[in-house]
């Protein structure tokens, strides 16, 4: 009988060491110190602790529509409140 080793995901590590990423459309990611950052993602916030992490993000994070989409809607809610879109007259 041979000795099975659990794989564990590293975003799921209680004890590891974390860094909080954001990208151009102002969402967040948890991610591993150890791990390179993604193309398009940015380091913000503290490193330190999953649970410290995630706390700074859930404090700042309350709105999770993408930037673009955020950006669109309040221009739908401009023109409906008798704003001017782009372009009109």
């Amino acid at each position: 009988m041979g000795v099975t080793s659990a794989m564990t995901n590293p975003f799921d590590d209680e004890d590891g060491e974390f860094l909080v990423l954001v990208n151009d459309e102002e969402q967040y990611s948890l991610w591993p110190s150890f791990h390179e950052i993604p193309e398009g993602w940015t380091a913000t916030g503290p490193s330190g602790g999953r649970a410290e992490c995630l706390a700074w993000i859930d404090e700042r994070w309350t709105d999770l529509r993408p930037r673009s989409l955020r950006q669109a809607m309040d221009g739908e809610s401009d023109v409906a409140a008798g704003g001017h879109q782009a372009g009109s007259q």
